[in-house]
């Protein structure tokens, strides 16, 4: 699914609300689950998952297309954990 069908999916469950209204709903819902990550912390959505972040530590790298070394730098990356009950629906 992406983002444009997420809007019409919600705009279609949720009649009462205008196209503007539903697509300000979802841009807040990522924002902030985006600064929440940005400032190092978790967010858990019980029956869903936790979003969070892990450390990535420098590293060298290989150019694909040359093949010359290349560093790469430390890093964060966003990391999700499925909750149970989505485990659960996967697999049954």
């Amino acid at each position: 699914m992406i983002r444009s069908e997420l809007l019409q999916a919600l705009a279609r469950d949720n009649p009462e609300l205008r196209a503007e209204e539903v697509e300000q709903v979802v841009d807040t819902f990522f924002n902030e689950i985006a600064e929440r990550l940005a400032e190092g912390g978790r967010v858990e959505l019980r029956g869903f998952g936790a979003f969070s972040t892990r450390e990535r530590e420098a590293r060298q790298g290989r150019n694909p297309r040359t093949g010359e070394p290349v560093d790469v730098p430390a890093k964060r990356v966003p990391y999700f954990k499925p909750g149970k009950e989505m485990r659960n629906a996967l697999n049954s």
